[in-house]
């Protein structure tokens, strides 16, 4: 059997890119066009049962990880999402164990849905823009109608059902302004993670340049200064923001787990609905298509040469300008999808966001260098109470002019230094 030893986790897409909103900023609804027009985007029972059987094979863990994206997969409707659970108690081993992600609007949640979500232990993530003024701004029906209500009825019956739920902001030019109204309303929704996902949004038609959607790099550092002095004062150990957590695993000589923060990528690829695999959700075009699980298997399109090069790439273009920042262990350069810029000097690849990203890394970092200090200090306490347990720990050596610990009265260094 083969097995993929890397990390990946793959966003799988068994809706493809349909959803029943039409949110402004959405990049992946227009991957519709990459399917045939009448297209029924619904995977199949077949890819399906043969992509859950690809993925556990791979899977090189004791506990495996499925996340299931649109699109808004919700709209598959209840009875698919059994199937799925069906099909992977069918092929799961005794010995391991499956976690299950969705990420949801959050607008066809009920009852039913969350009952079921809660029995099967789901995790999931919702997507929340702010308050009412703030969400309903973009995040509109097909019909061009808000969708706050609909979306803060299926959360709070996330929350009455005890479901594990992360909410998923994305920042755009107009929220951006309003960080404190942003963070409090989500404390007062008694959110206990967030993930801030900066808008980045090329304007249509190579035009050039940014749409005005996106959010100002500046704009974004600035956002995320205000809520972390804001986190840091009153919440840390209550709330969990993605980015705070990122920029802390560096205390530790941790590696990212957000893909866009790590030194290479490519372990987030995405397999739409008829089984095709992309090398990543920013990257669903037919330059990063390297196949379909039906006729090479999942492990071997993860681990293929090309994916390698895919996720190498991010590493191997890094302009000098980043590899020698203060704070490149934080950012590494951040996604590709957005180094478009030039540096100062005129290097190919800077990341759209750099300014805002170094903004905030800068201000957070005085906090994460207490942190990892005060982590070396424990680390050395534990060691010395380690060696006086075990009997094992010796008593430090004096200093040259001090005086010589076996009591002649001379100093150590014309005493027993040299014995």
């Amino acid at each position: 059997m083969a097995t993929s030893f890397g990390e990946f986790q793959v966003f799988a897409k068994p809706a493809g890119p349909i959803c029943n909103l039409d949110c402004h900023y959405c990049y992946y609804l227009k991957k519709e066009h990459l399917y045939p027009k009448g297209e029924s985007f619904r995977m199949p029972d077949d890819v399906l049962e043969e992509y859950i059987i690809q993925h556990i094979e791979a899977s090189a863990d004791q506990v495996i990880s499925f996340s299931w994206h649109g699109g808004e997969p919700t709209i598959l409707g209840l009875d698919y999402f059994r199937k799925i659970i069906a099909f992977q108690c069918k092929h799961k081993p005794a010995n391991l164990r499956i976690i299950n992600g969705i990420q949801t609007n959050g607008t066809l949640l009920d009852n039913e849905w969350c009952s079921f979500l809660a029995a099967e232990n789901f995790v999931v993530g919702i997507s929340i823009d702010g308050p009412q003024e703030l969400h309903d701004l973009y995040r509109l029906t097909k019909d061009r109608k808000p969708t706050f209500q609909q979306t803060m009825r299926g959360y709070k019956l996330l929350q009455q059902h005890r479901i594990l739920c992360e909410i998923l902001c994305v920042v755009n030019a107009h929220n951006v302004q309003y960080p404190s109204r942003v963070y409090q309303f989500f404390k007062q929704l008694n959110a206990q993670y967030i993930t801030f996902l900066p808008l980045v949004e090329h304007k249509p038609d190579n035009e050039g340049g940014v749409s005005h959607h996106t959010v100002p790099s500046e704009a974004f550092g600035d956002f995320l200064c205000t809520i972390f002095d804001e986190w840091i004062a009153r919440d840390i150990g209550k709330v969990k923001v993605q980015i705070f957590e990122e920029a802390a695993r560096t205390a530790f000589g941790q590696e990212h787990t957000l893909c866009i923060f790590r030194k290479v990528c490519g372990g987030v690829p995405v397999l739409e609905h008829k089984g095709d695999f992309y090398s990543c959700d920013h990257f669903v075009d037919t330059e990063h298509y390297l196949g379909n699980i039906m006729e090479t298997p999942l492990v071997e399109l993860l681990e293929s040469p090309v994916q390698r090069v895919f996720g190498q790439a991010k590493l191997d273009t890094l302009p000098r300008y980043c590899q020698i920042c203060e704070v490149r262990a934080m950012c590494n350069g951040g996604c590709p999808k957005n180094r478009f810029l030039k540096t100062p000097d005129g290097e190919e690849g800077l990341n759209y966001l750099c300014s805002g990203y170094k903004h905030f890394f800068t201000h957070c970092k005085p906090f994460i260098m207490e942190i990892e200090a005060q982590w070396r200090r424990q680390n050395i306490e534990r060691q010395i109470q380690r060696e006086e347990t075990t009997g094992t720990r010796q008593a430090p050596k004096p200093g040259r002019n001090e005086p010589c610990p076996c009591g002649s009265g001379k100093k150590y260094k014309n005493c027993c230094m040299g014995k």
